[in-house]
């Protein structure tokens, strides 16, 4: 399965860079308030200072991210203009302290935004995400407090710091350069206005995307067209078009990927046409709700700011401080996959179109028919039909006795669901997480079902982020879009669906897990190719068999499934890998491309650059699309992963050699859920990453162990 998308804040610092891109929200209640009861002044009172869902309105978070930044920036200048020479506390750690009103708002807001937002919050975004660009600035380009930092820097050997002050010095002043401190009063004067602009780029691509996606359903009249969907798909159409104001009518929405779940299904070619063509298509219009414009300014934009801070390309100028530091490193190892994965492509279509032949049809294959005859050839070579395997994934029972039940198995947490939480939307669940000694550990909130209003993908992220420090826990969050089944019915869902689950999770126990003294340093707050590595990981427990034994149970009976049914899983686990790993190599090869034109490119024409760049790509990217296409990318154009999207598949490099370690020493045991936990899990970003996984692994990464789990190279796994 693809890599789910994540929505992750790197660190304090560059999160709010990426929140100025992305910020919105919605609450419980709407209506103007005021200074005295803002919910955001102080923190919450609420177990782990989780947000006041019961308390917060719309208008609540705008005077809340005003007088956020105006405190913190009282509180930087302070600190810019203390009298006393620097010293890391006064300096360094008082950094660390600045800004609380300003994260307990920008967590809320950036978090539930993403998942549950609304029009009079849209208007708060587009006001306030161009002042957090300046606000962040206006704190790197202070002479006085990088003057200050500079000095510590300097002067790092004779401090006497601990291994992860030393580390939170050396990221600090890494920043400052990489935000343009060094540069000249004119220079500055030119990013401030470069980086206010991308900020209202960003934010207008968001919503545009948003728009275009909900208006992109597929709203069908005609029962016939829908032939090969199940009851429980039928009903979540039909409720659907009911939402938008539609009667006998059914919508498919679209999910934020090129493929729809739905086309796997539908037997009637013409719909799945239709409906690939709307998820194609959704953003290019003409109209309104065309990206493609925004796209051209800022591909352009972000070269310039990559030049004016010296570097030849915006990749180079993100991959700085990447565990891949340069885009000719990311370059070669994708380059290392496309041989055997271009192999398998082509055995591939020649599956689809003997399966064409054998359902009677002479057409040629088609993006659209992809997935559905891939089923045909699926169901043939293994006997395995969707249909009879969802009754045994129960999504409650999923999380229960799979989800959670490794996490015990592995590290020995417990979890219990709070109803006395408040949440900013009926389908949330919270769950208290206790640590294997008793101790009170984190909150975690999962937000699961798919709505018009929600982003498409998966993600996870933190309300409250952990620091020794500042006294705080984990609240973090899971979201997904998961299809909500009509009123009275179980949630039943696909193993794709259970492999988003345990990734999800993965990356939530990261951020549990934090253990770290410097919120900037803490938990999730790790390079983009780095951050995947826990939640792919985890994604291996979905199939281990003494986990997938405990929740694999039918839903009605609670009977296990028959062990033939499990076993055509496994086998069919390695199906269609030549399609699943080319659609996210031909995505991260075009986000490298958009990101490697130098300041001098004119603009381009986003169509012709896009076939260009698949046309280089070396794979077959006629028949298997990009996952993403240039003009839906959100990950690349307002999500942080401009760059960075290639970090999905070298995390499975990662990942993947991490679990052929456990493999070799014993699997599912507590010993080995420990000694991840303490040298990955809960080591945040303070050391290096390559060293880091090497005292895990006991050497270097390769691309051979994620090769031989998607079955592309022979060998045992």
């Amino acid at each position: 399965m693809p890599p789910q998308k994540v929505w992750k804040r790197m660190n304090r610092t560059v999160w709010l860079r990426t929140v100025a891109a992305c910020l919105g929200g919605w609450a419980a209640l709407s209506g103007p308030a005021h200074a005295a009861d803002n919910p955001f002044l102080t923190a919450s009172t609420l177990p782990f200072q989780a947000p006041r869902f019961d308390l917060i309105h719309d208008g609540d978070y705008q005077p809340a991210f005003e007088q956020g930044m105006a405190q913190q920036m009282a509180e930087i200048q302070a600190i810019a203009d203390y009298p006393a020479p620097p010293t890391f506390d006064n300096t360094i750690a008082a950094m660390e302290r600045s800004g609380r009103v300003l994260d307990r708002v920008s967590e809320t807001f950036d978090g539930v935004y993403q998942a549950n937002t609304n029009p009079a919050l849209d208007a708060v975004q587009t006001a306030i995400a161009p002042k957090l660009a300046q606000h962040q600035d206006a704190i790197y380009l202070n002479p006085g407090l990088f003057a200050r930092v500079r000095t510590l820097y300097d002067a790092r050997a004779t401090l006497h710091l601990t291994e992860e002050q030393a580390q939170l010095l050396t990221v600090y002043y890494q920043q400052f350069i990489h935000a343009g401190a060094q540069l000249s009063a004119a220079d500055q004067a030119t990013l401030r206005g470069l980086n206010t602009h991308l900020s209202q780029l960003e934010t207008r691509f968001q919503q545009t995307l948003l728009t275009a996606t909900r208006q992109g359903a597929l709203v069908v009249w005609r029962p016939a067209a829908l032939h090969g969907l199940d009851r429980a798909a039928l009903d979540a159409a039909a409720e659907a078009a009911r939402g938008r104001g539609l009667t006998d009518a059914w919508a498919l929405p679209l999910q934020n990927t090129t493929q729809q779940p739905d086309l796997q299904s539908l037997t009637d070619r013409a719909t799945r046409q239709a409906l690939f063509a709307d998820s194609w298509l959704r953003a290019e219009h003409g109209d309104s709700g065309d990206t493609r414009a925004v796209i051209a300014e800022l591909a352009q934009l972000r070269a310039r700011k990559a030049a004016l801070l010296g570097y030849p390309d915006y990749a180079s100028y993100v991959l700085y401080d990447q565990m891949a530091d340069t885009p000719a490193k990311v370059q070669r190892f994708i380059a290392q996959l496309v041989p055997a994965t271009l192999a398998e492509q082509k055995r591939e279509i020649a599956d689809i179109r003997a399966a064409i032949h054998v359902d009677g049809q002479t057409f040629q294959p088609q993006p659209w028919d992809w997935t559905h005859y891939a089923e045909q050839v699926r169901k043939a070579r293994y006997d395995l039909d969707q249909n009879q395997v969802k009754p045994y994934f129960e999504l409650d029972r999923v999380l229960r006795d799979g989800v959670f039940f490794a996490a015990n198995r592995l590290y020995g947490l417990t979890f219990t669901e709070r109803k006395d939480i408040p949440v900013y939307n009926p389908d949330v669940r919270v769950f208290q997480v206790t640590d294997k000694d008793g101790s009170p550990l984190a909150l975690i909130y999962f937000d699961y079902f798919k709505r018009d209003n929600k982003n498409g993908g998966a993600w996870m992220s933190n309300f409250v982020g952990q620091s020794h420090l500042l006294g705080t826990k984990p609240v973090v969050y899971n979201v997904a879009n998961f299809t909500k089944p009509a009123p009275g019915q179980p949630a039943l869902i696909s193993f794709d669906d259970v492999t988003t689950m345990f990734h999800e999770f993965g990356h939530a126990l990261h951020g549990m897990f934090a253990d770290q003294t410097y919120p900037t340093l803490s938990g999730t707050a790790v390079a983009r190719d780095f951050v995947e590595f826990p939640s792919q990981f985890n994604e291996h427990w979905a199939l281990d068999p003494i986990v997938f034994a405990h929740y694999a149970r039918q839903y009605q009976t609670g009977a296990a499934m028959p062990q033939p049914l499990v076993d055509k899983i496994r086998k069919a686990a390695r199906f269609d890998q030549g399609y699943a790993l080319g659609e996210v190599i031909a995505a991260a090869k075009l986000d490298m491309d958009w990101h490697m034109l130098p300041a001098g490119a004119p603009r381009q024409d986003v169509d012709r650059f896009e076939a260009d760049s698949l046309a280089r790509s070396g794979l077959d990217t006629t028949d298997v699309p990009p996952r993403y296409r240039s003009s839906y990318f959100l990950h690349i154009w307002a999500n942080g992963y401009a760059a960075g999207y290639y970090a999905y598949l070298w995390t499975e490099m990662l990942d993947d050699a991490a679990f052929s370690w456990f493999r070799a020493h014993g699997g599912l045991t507590r010993e080995n859920g420990q000694r991840f936990r303490d040298m990955i899990l809960s080591r945040g970003h303070t050391m290096a990453y390559g060293p880091m996984f090497r005292a895990f692994y006991g050497q270097d990464p390769d691309i051979t162990p994620m090769l031989r789990h998607r079955g592309l190279v022979p060998g045992q796994e």
